[in-house]
């Protein structure tokens, strides 16, 4: 059975957040990284911050967008499931 642990990878340890397994042995583990902006430093989150505010601002400027006269219609629409190439049954 898997059971589910939160943690902080800091190196090449594991920081755990609340429960932890039963220290003693060792414990198998699939890890997945949930925030890689973690390992981001303050000059890198900026940097990043500016080029999507850059981008956004692209598309501001070139009217991709100014067809959209119901955004949430929209949204839902673009949402909407559709069948798979070649599942149409």
């Amino acid at each position: 059975m898997l059971q589910t642990y939160e943690a902080i990878l800091n190196g090449d340890r594991l920081e755990w957040s609340g429960g932890a397994p039963k220290p003693g042995r060792p414990v198998r583990v699939h890890v997945t990284v949930i925030d890689p902006t973690l390992d981001e430093t303050p000059d890198e989150r900026a940097a990043r911050g500016k080029r999507m505010a850059d981008a956004l601002r692209e598309l501001a400027r070139s009217g991709a967008f100014k067809d959209i006269t119901g955004p949430v219609a929209w949204q839902r629409e673009i949402r909407k499931d559709r069948p798979l190439p070649g599942r149409e049954d």
